[in-house]
This record gives structure tokens, sequence and C-alpha cells, in this order.
């Protein structure tokens, strides 16, 4: 009960910060979100065992020239297909190989087109269209945190059938499927409450909410197992550290990105 009650307090300041940023204006929301993104990337190389002042810089460029000041539309798309791919080798990291090869190489590769990429498409999804909107980017977090909630919740009452036991003994196949009637009972509120999509768009995006938000989890698990510790860090009592709480839209938002462009494409 104490560390219901704990996780609970901490996650109802964290999603109070990050929500009134969003509608504080773009400027407070990119400005609170590289301040989340430098603590989640030293929660990373931490993890990875990788010193590197550059991986900041990197982070800051990223953020600067391909989200808030674009300097080339195709380098933004260039970008998001580089990550697709890594992300979904890192899918394959986590299904098929008992240890992820994390040499410097792919350190970097991981640091840029996986965690700083996340960020800078998190950033991305509410100004697609050249104007701020942030009942966008809020939506998008309400569907994660209705997924992990309901995940949360069904798992610890009624989970029995381990999803993938060797990585993350604790997520079940019931807990998976909560988190999926969580998320598409959130789609249903946010299109009804808000005048920003249609119900279809908001229904794909808590599939992908579930299903990437699940693999996301799964990776940063595997990271914690390599590694050889429990939490990334200790900053949000109850969750761990940032990159605890945030792994899962760091790895949903560039699919969600594309998933939003190929929309507006077709229509």
């Amino acid at each position: 009960m104490k560390e219901l009650f704990v996780r609970s307090i901490s996650g109802i300041v964290y999603s109070a910060v990050v929500i009134i940023s969003m509608f504080a204006s773009r400027e407070w929301f990119m400005g609170l979100f590289f301040v989340l993104a430098v603590i989640t990337l030293s929660e990373f190389l931490k993890l990875v065992h990788l010193t590197s002042y550059l991986a900041y810089l990197l982070l800051a460029a990223a953020l600067y020239f391909l989200s808030y000041d674009i300097f080339d539309t195709n380098a933004v798309y260039l970008y998001l297909i580089l990550t697709g791919f890594v992300n979904l080798f890192l899918v394959k990291d986590i299904l098929w190989v008992n240890k992820i090869p994390m040499f410097e190489k792919k350190k970097y590769i991981t640091v840029i087109f996986y965690l700083i990429s996340g960020f800078v498409f998190i950033t991305l999804i509410p100004f697609r269209e050249g104007e701020f909107m942030p009942l966008i980017i809020v939506g998008l977090f309400l569907l994660v945190w209705a997924n992990d909630s309901f995940a949360y919740l069904v798992g610890k009452n009624l989970g029995k059938r381990k999803l993938l036991e060797r990585i993350s003994p604790k997520k079940t196949v019931e807990g998976f499927l909560g988190g999926l009637a969580g998320s598409l009972l959130a789609s249903f509120i946010i299109f009804k409450y808000t005048e920003t999509y249609p119900l279809g768009i908001w229904i794909g995006l808590a599939l992908l909410v579930t299903v990437f938000g699940t693999t996301g989890d799964l990776i940063q698990s595997k990271f914690k197992r390599q590694a050889g510790v429990k939490d990334s860090g200790v900053l949000m009592p109850g969750h761990g550290g940032l990159y605890d709480r945030l792994d899962s839209i760091v790895y949903i938002s560039p699919f969600a990105y594309a998933f939003l462009e190929i929309v507006n494409y077709v229509s």
C-alpha cells in the first residue's frame, strides 16, 4: 500500500509538470523536454557504461536543428527512417540474442537513433503542421499513461501467463491485454473531449502505444538486466529514474510521428 501511495504521488507530480509545460507554450515545452532528455541521457549512458560529453552536444543539436528550428524537412524524414531501422533491430536483439552487443559504435548508434531521436519526435509531434498543438502530445501521453496503469493493475492482480519472462519476469499476457483495454478506453475519451483527430486515428495511436510501448519497456528492461540494475535511477520515488518513466514514449514517438505523417499524406 505504501509503495502504491508513493508511486501515485510521484506520478501525479510528474504528470502535472509535464502537462502544465505543454499548455504553457512551445518554448516551455521544448525547455522542459530538453531538461528531461539530458537527465534521461545521463541515466542511459550509465546503463551502457559510456562516458561521453559529445552525446549531450548531439542531443542539443538534434533538438534544435531537427525539432525547434528545422533546417531541412528531408533531414527529419531521413532521421525518421534510420531511427525506425535501429529501433526494429533493437526488437531483434531482445528476441533473439542473449546480450545486446553494446560495443562502442553500437552505443553511439543507440544514443543517436534510439534515445535522442525519441525526444526529437516527442517534441515534433505537436508541431507537425507548423502550429503548436499541445492537445495532440497530451493525448499521446494520456494513452501511454492509461496503457501503463491498466497493464500494471491487471498484471498485478490477474496476471498468470508470462509475456517474456527471461527479460521482464513481471510482465504478463493479461497485463498486456489490460494495457490495450486502457489505451483504447482513453482513445475514446480523448476523441470525445478534444477536436483534434477522428476516432480511427486515436484508436490507431492506442494500438501503437500498446505494442510499441510494451516493446520499449522490454528493451529498457534488457538494458537494465545487462547492466545488473533494478532501476535506471532514483529521481522518481516508486518509479526509479526518468528513463524508467519515459522508456515507452521514447520508443513510441518515432512510430507515432510516422503514423500521423502517413495518415496526413493519405488523407
